[in-house]
């Protein structure tokens, strides 16, 4: 057994949203609402775009471009992966989406958080609203073709944003299943 998980477990501090805590030496912290889960959405329009999210992210203190996410549970108590992705993409993209597919549960910052991410796969969708997110999100919807989604990407980092490094996996995420198969 680990030393560290013998070691008493103490909470440093504890908000709505976070608490941080730490057990020997070590430091992390935790999701306080929901079960620490949040969802990734990788959606492709009919005419093939992808659909990219831009947001200021107060730790980073910078814009961010990242996939269509958000927490599961959160003020949502019986939810599930798939109805948060649902909700996810239309708050943030204000598209819809027939048929959602968990294709991958892990960590995310397996040394700091206990946050686990799912990948989900969008199909489907059709536009229902206008996106932006609630309350003041103030997030900007992306659509880029596919084929120039890479490229894209590196133009807005070259611009000063900072990329999820998630985005690539989730770009790969459109054509492959996490094994490698053919996405159907």
């Amino acid at each position: 057994m680990n030393e560290q998980a013998q070691e008493p477990l103490e909470t440093l501090y504890e908000g709505p949203w976070l608490r941080m805590r730490r057990r020997g030496r070590w430091e992390y912290v935790e999701r306080t609402n929901g079960d620490g889960m949040a969802v990734i959405v990788v959606a492709v329009t009919p005419d093939e775009n992808v659909l990219f999210v831009e947001q200021f992210r107060v730790p980073l203190g910078a814009r961010t471009i990242e996939m269509p996410a958000g927490l599961v549970g959160d003020d949502h108590a019986s939810d599930t992966l798939e109805a948060a992705a649902r909700r996810e993409l239309i708050e943030e993209t204000g598209w819809s989406a027939q048929r959602v597919d968990v294709l991958l549960v892990g960590p995310t910052s397996a040394g700091m958080s206990n946050e686990r991410i799912a990948f989900v796969r969008a199909r489907g969708l059709s536009k229902v609203g206008s996106g932006g997110g609630i309350d003041n999100e103030d997030i900007t919807v992306h659509e880029v073709p596919r084929a120039q989604a890479p490229a894209w990407l590196m133009q807005k980092q070259r611009e000063g944003f900072e990329l999820d490094l998630k985005l690539w996996a989730g770009l790969w995420m459109i054509e492959h299943n996490p094994d490698g198969t053919a996405a159907t």
